[in-house]
Order: C-alpha cells, then sequence, then structure tokens
C-alpha cells in the first residue's frame, strides 16, 4: 500500500535502481560457478593442496617434503573458514602449462637427501599419503586398477614400495593430460579469474576476444624415473626434458636412500574435449549404486508403513473407542467409571508433572532445533545445487554461518518449553546462557583433545590459535547474542497451557517386568534402519577420499527421518502411558535420540572392517573423536523431533478426556 503513496520521482528512482541491480545480476556468476577462457600459449600454475591419506587420516603441508618450490617463493591461497578447518593448505607450485602446447619439462633437482628427508620420505610412502594438485580448480584424478576393478582416485601417491621388496621408490615424473574444451564465443567476454574473484561479463562486438578454450579435465599418470645426474645437472626449471614411457622396471625407478639427488620432471598433454565446462565435474561426482539407494528410501518406506499402521491402530481403535465410550456415560456412570479407570487415564494428574532435570532438557531441545534447522537448511540448499564442489569447504562453513544465525531459534525453543515446564519465565536468562554454550562447549572440549594431538604431530589438520579465537568471536558476537534474543522472544509467547491439573503428590509408578530404558533404546533401530545405508556413503566419502553429490537422496532419507523419529516417539510413549509409567517427557526424547548410539556403534563397525588400512592410535583417536560429535549432534536433533512430537500427542490425547 506504501508504493502507491509514492512519488513520481521516487517510484521512478526505485524502478532505476532495481533495472540496475538486475544488470549487475547478469554480470556476475556465483563463486565457484564460473568459467576462464585460456589463449594458445597462456600460462597456467597448477596449485598443490595438502598431501592426505586413508591410513592416518592426518594431512601435511605438501612443502614438508623436499618438493621444488616456485621460483618466486611459496604463496598460500585464500581459504575459506570450511577448508581451514578441514585441514587444506593450499599452495602455489612451479608446474606451468601453457594452453594446448604439449611438452617435456624439467623441474628442479633436489640437494643431496639427508637421513631425514628419506626417513619422511619412506613414513608418508609407507602410509599411502598422495599428492593433491589443482588445475583451473579442479583436482588431478586418476583411474588405477584394483581386482580388475578401475578405482577412480583423486591425486598421486609419494611413491610406491613394491611387493617383496624393502626399497621405496619416488614418484618424481608425472605426465598430464588436461582436457581443454573450445569456446566459440558468443558475444561476451569473461574478465574474470579462477576462484579468486568474481567473473564479470561484458559485451564485446568481436567474437574473437571470447574465443579460447575451457578446461573440462584435468587428469595424471604418475610414475618414478631415475635421471642421469650430469645431463640434469645442467637444466634450469622449464627447460624440455626427454619424453618418458611409464611404467618403467624398478631398475629404471628412482629409490629412496640417502646422499640421492632427485630430478623432478613432467609432461603434459593438452586434448580437445566435447564435455562442456558446465558438465566438466561429472566425472568427479558420478553417482555409483542408485539402486542401493532407492533401496535405501524403500527400506524406510516399509518401516514408515509399519509405524503408521500402530499409531492408526492406536488412535482411531484404543484412543477414539475409549473417549467415545467415555463421553456417552452419564455423570454417575463417569465418576464411577474414573474409579475404575486403567491405563494412561489413571496418569491423567501426574502427566504433565515436572520431569527430572527439567533445564537440561529444554537446553537439549533448544540446541536440537537449532541442530535441526542447520541440517535440514544445509541439505536443502546442497539437493538444489547452491552447495557447489567447486568452492572447496563451501559446505562446511555454509553449516556453520547457518547454526550462528538460527540460536534465534534454539533460544525461543529452550525458553518456551522452560515456561511451558514451569508456568513462569524467570530463570529464562540462564537457560538461554546455557542453550547457547551447550553444543558448542561439547564440540570444543573434543575438538582441543583432538587439536593437541594433530599439533603434537605437526598436521595442517591442527585448527591454527588464530581460527579458535575467530570461531570463538563468531560464536559470541552472532550465537549467543541471537540465542538471547531468541529466550526473551519466548518470554513474551504465550506457552502452552495443560489441559488437566497435576496433583500434589506424585502417583507411584508400578514395578515393570522389563527396564522401561531397555525399550527405549531397542526403539533406535527403526530410525537407524532408514538412514544405515546412506550413512555407509557419507562415511566413505568423509574417511577415504570420495565426493558424496547425493544430496537429493539424502533430503529424501532425512524427511523419512523425521517421520519414522515421530512415529516410534509417539508410540514408545503411548506405551509408557499404559503401563501407568508417567515419567515420559525423558523417554520421549530418548526414544528417537537413542539412534545415535547405533551410528556411533556403526562408526566403530565401520573402523573395524571397511577402514582396515587405518594404522596407529592417533587416527583412531580422531576418527573416534570426530564420530563422538556426530553421534551427539545426531542424538540432540532426532531427540528433540520424537519429543516435540509426544509433547503434542500427550496435550492432545489428555485435552479430550474430561475428568475432574
Amino acid at each position: 500500500m506504501d508504493l502507491l503513496f509514492m512519488s513520481k520521482r521516487t517510484r521512478l528512482g526505485l524502478f532505476t535502481y532495481v533495472v540496475f541491480l538486475g544488470h549487475l545480476c547478469n554480470g556476475f556468476y556465483l563463486p565457484g560457478s564460473y568459467m576462464r577462457t585460456y589463449s594458445t600459449g597462456e600460462p597456467i600454475f597448477a596449485k598443490v593442496n595438502s598431501l592426505t591419506s586413508i591410513e592416518t587420516e592426518l594431512p601435511f603441508s605438501y612443502y614438508s617434503l623436499p618438493y621444488c618450490t616456485p621460483s618466486g617463493g611459496i604463496k598460500k591461497s585464500a581459504e575459506n573458514l570450511g577448508e581451514l578447518l578441514m585441514g587444506d593448505q593450499i599452495d602455489n607450485s612451479p608446474y606451468r602449462f601453457r594452453m594446448n602446447i604439449n611438452e617435456s619439462v624439467f623441474l628442479c633437482t633436489t640437494h643431496p637427501l639427508s637421513e631425514h628427508d628419506v626417513k619422511l620420505l619412506k613414513q608418508r610412502t609407507h602410509d599411502l599419503y598422495q599428492v593433491n594438485m589443482i588445475l583451473d580448480n579442479l583436482p588431478a584424478m586418476r583411474f588405477a586398477y584394483q581386482n580388475g576393478v578401475k578405482i577412480q582416485w583423486t591425486g598421486f601417491p609419494v611413491g610406491f614400495t613394491p611387493p617383496g621388496s624393502k626399497d621405496d621408490y619416488i614418484i618424481n615424473h608425472v605426465k598430464f593430460r588436461v582436457s581443454v574444451h573450445e569456446y566459440e564465443g558468443t558475444g561476451v567476454q569473461i574478465l574474470g579469474t579462477g576462484e579468486e574473484g568474481m567473473g564479470v561479463i561484458s559485451t564485446s562486438d568481436d567474437k574473437k576476444k571470447a574465443a579460447g578454450y575451457e578446461i573440462v579435465g584435468f587428469e595424471v599418470f604418475p610414475c618414478s624415473v631415475k635421471n642421469d645426474p650430469e645431463k640434469m645437472a645442467k637444466l634450469h626449471q622449464y627447460d624440455q626434458a626427454d619424453s618418458v614411457n611409464c611404467p618403467l622396471g624398478l631398475e629404471k625407478s628412482q629409490i629412496i636412500r640417502e646422499q640421492e639427488k632427485i630430478s623432478f620432471t613432467y609432461e603434459v598433454e593438452f586434448v580437445k574435449s566435447n564435455v562442456r565446462w558446465p558438465s566438466r565435474w561429472d566425472a568427479y561426482l558420478k553417482m555409483e549404486g542408485a539402486r542401493v539407494h532407492w533401496f535405501s528410501i524403500l527400506n524406510s518406506l516399509m518401516v514408515i508403513f509399519f509405524l503408521a499402521g500402530i499409531v492408526f491402530v492406536i488412535f482411531l481403535r484404543t484412543v477414539r473407542r475409549d473417549l467415545t465410550r467415555y463421553e456417552e456415560l452419564d455423570k454417575e456412570s463417569q465418576a464411577q467409571m474414573n474409579e475404575e479407570l486403567s491405563g494412561w487415564k489413571l496418569v491423567v494428574g501426574d502427566v504433565f508433572r515436572e520431569p527430572n532435570h527439567s533445564k537440561l532438557l529444554c537446553v537439549m531441545v533448544g540446541d536440537g532445533v537449532q541442530i535441526t534447522g542447520m541440517t535440514v537448511v544445509t541439505i536443502l540448499f546442497a539437493a538444489f545445487g547452491f552447495m557447489s564442489p567447486a568452492s572447496r569447504g563451501m559446505l562446511l562453513t555454509g553449516m556453520i554461518v547457518l547454526y550462528l544465525f538460527l540460536g534465534t531459534g534454539a533460544g525461543y525453543a529452550g525458553v518456551y518449553l522452560w515456561r511451558t515446564i514451569k508456568g513462569t519465565s524467570e530463570g529464562w536468562r540462564s537457560v538461554s546462557w546455557s542453550v547457547a554454550f551447550f553444543f558448542p562447549g561439547v564440540v570444543f572440549i573434543i575438538l582441543t583433545i583432538l587439536n593437541f594431538i594433530l599439533w603434537g604431530s605437526n598436521s595442517t589438520g591442527a585448527i591454527p590459535i588464530s581460527l579458535y579465537f575467530i570461531l570463538l568471536s563468531l560464536l559470541f558476537c552472532i550465537s549467543v547474542p541471537l540465542t538471547l534474543l531468541g529466550g526473551y522472544l519466548g518470554t513474551r509467547a504465550d506457552p502452552i497451557q495443560f489441559p488437566v491439573r497435576t496433583n500434589q503428590i506424585a502417583r507411584e509408578i508400578p514395578a515393570q517386568k522389563y527396564p522401561s530404558w531397555l525399550l527405549v533404546i531397542g526403539a533406535g533401530t527403526l530410525p537407524f534402519g532408514t538412514l544405515f545405508i546412506e550413512l555407509f556413503f557419507i562415511l566413505s566419502s568423509i574417511w577415504l577420499g570420495r565426493f558424496y553429490y547425493v544430496f537429493g537422496f539424502l533430503l529424501v532419507v532425512l524427511m523419512l527421518l523425521v517421520v519414522v523419529c515421530a512415529e516410534v516417539s509417539v508410540v514408545l510413549t503411548y506405551m509408557h502411558l499404559c503401563v501407568e509409567d508417567w515419567q515420559w517427557w525423558w523417554k520421549a526424547f530418548y526414544a528417537s535420540g537413542s539412534v545415535s548410539l547405533y551410528v556411533f556403534l556403526y562408526s566403530m563397525k565401520y573402523l573395524v572392517f571397511d577402514l582396515r588400512s587405518l594404522s596407529g592410535p592417533v587416527s583412531a583417536i580422531l576418527y573416534l573423536g570426530y564420530s563422538l560429535i556426530v553421534a551427539i549432534a545426531i542424538m540432540l536433533s532426532t531427540g528433540t523431533i520424537g519429543f516435540i512430537t509426544s509433547l503434542y500427542f500427550v496435550h492432545y490425547l489428555f485435552s479430550s478426556v474430561k475428568i475432574d
């Protein structure tokens, strides 16, 4: 309505501003999703990331080994929050390519290897460390055959140890195959560069200016070559070297031993490809095992329908039948029936009694709301393609930012539940502060312990002190104020009004044949059954260095998990009420939250049976530490879903009963 009363000049100015924004939107690509074209002969420099291993899971700097360094010195690329937390350290490298020029190049010859150099190279070789290179934001890809099966890897090994041999050999020659697609030009010119900045597009009448080549593939073929020291001593960096036909025999390979000078060379071959730039990541994100994903979803649907049938029976046959019979009686009959009540109707005066450790319950539910919101939004954005794999660390960065800004929802949920249970707002500040620090505090303690281990190993995976201060600053400057704001808003909202009064004296709970907690823990198997197949793919992507980008399947599994958690919690709550157990609050939370126990146990099974190559206690401690953080987050999230559903179920159930 206000727009109607604007002056003509104001509306004209607003229209001009919107049109200007529209032109800006057409002038920029999203970060990580724009291309760069190269002209023939234009130099392109590859970058190097941290050395990684599926044996130790401890990343190390590329230049921690005696490799060739750039003539201008080592320069780190700008890294985002997610890259730093994942242990990525992207540096420049001396590997220089010239577009569409096939050549064999000499890089450098090292000083004679010292005892420390030999020890380090042998250790990295035995631990199966991989060299990770990046060209035009594409990671180097390598294909290998294992048991007759073609396997795709990113990067190439530091060295190798032949079967039955005590000697180790270094990879000192790499052949690069760069796939390029010729860009014809359509009257636009790409002015942006790589991943460092935004890509600006300007129109041009000269189509030749826009023509060029796009890099759409980056494949490596590593091998070990023993070069002639006298011949190599005469060469300078980027001089032409002899071409090598890989692989070579062991007698022609470069052994790792003291006082040995190692010469590094490389070849580059450019091949034209029909793959277009928008499809260049398809080779990395190729989804295999689609039938397995569908099987996981069908399995989840069967569990949902089974539980939905139980809930249907509870509501329509049991609850509705009892309520209908009760409402048809006159007052005298109702009074007589009240004395003969059995099951859930007997706990009407205790069902809303304050649970033990009510503040902790409110805090955990608040954090659960925050984690659930972060997870849903992140997976939703990733499923719709907003989390590009070309933007390294974007997924983790997005999760952290979302978690910080969802502090308002966490504070609101925690204080709102506190008011509902207590009937007063007194103490809401304490609840809000606890919500703000409970889960981050647990994560901080675990990460600090793991960080001391990583510092002791000199790994790039260790979080720098500066990053610690940045994370704490973000927590105190964004999450804590928003959580307190949410708590304040929670005090202003009308709390849930319980439909029945609570007796002053608590009713004694009859002795049960089996411990109720046994049933609660067993209930977690049903939600776990909906996600364990997808969990395998996620663990493989994290710990085996594989890409995971089937977020569409993950989104469906997440929605099914929410439904199963809600149904399991409702069924378990009703079963406890039927045996006159009115202490349902925590049991409703853990009925669905106990899935985290099975996730953690499955992680341990994955460590023992699927990560058999993982070596050393340090790697195992890191794995278990990160798995524990994930399990706690899953417990808070799924427990919150089940508890909120059960709370509304119990409220609906007893609001239909008219008992004085």
